[in-house]
C-alpha cells in the first residue's frame, strides 16, 4: 500500500503470500508513478531497502528514503505511523478485517471502496 502524507491511498498492490514484499513494492512504484507524477519522495522500512527497489526508484524519479530504527525495542519511527493509521482505518471494515476474497484483485478493489468512503466521510464531517 502507497500512502500520501495525509494517509489517502495513492496505490494498492495485493498479492498473494508466495510474492515477496520488496518485488510487489516495485510493481506498486512503477504503477503509482505513472498515474501519480507528482510523486516525489517515499519513505520505507528496513524491509525494502535493497538494490533492485532502489533501482525502479531512480527510474520513476523518486527518492527512497529507509526510515531505519534507531534505538532497540519499541519506538515510533518516522511518517511509519501514516500507513498504520490507514491501515487501522481499513481495518473496522469487515470486508477487510479478514482475508474473505479467493482473488487478490478483489482485495484491492474493496479497498479502493472503503477509501472512497472514508475520503468521503471526512469531507462531510
Amino acid at each position: 500500500m502507497l500512502v500520501d502524507t495525509l494517509g489517502l491511498i495513492i496505490g494498492v498492490f495485493a498479492h498473494t503470500a508466495n510474492l515477496a514484499d520488496a518485488t510487489s513494492a516495485r510493481m506498486l512504484l512503477t504503477e503509482s508513478t505513472w498515474c501519480e507524477p507528482t510523486l516525489g519522495s517515499v519513505w520505507v522500512d528496513l524491509g525494502y531497502r535493497g538494490e533492485r527497489l532502489q533501482r525502479v526508484a531512480r527510474g520513476c524519479d523518486l527518492e527512497l528514503e529507509v526510515v531505519e530504527r534507531t534505538e532497540p525495542g519499541f519506538t515510533v519511527l518516522p511518517r511509519r505511523w501514516v500507513v498504520e493509521r490507514t491501515l487501522a482505518g481499513l481495518g473496522k471494515y469487515r470486508r477487510l478485517s479478514k482475508d474473505y476474497e479467493r482473488l487478490p484483485q478483489m482485495n484491492e478493489c474493496f479497498v479502493y471502496q472503503v477509501m472512497t468512503a472514508l475520503m468521503l466521510q471526512r469531507l462531510t464531517s
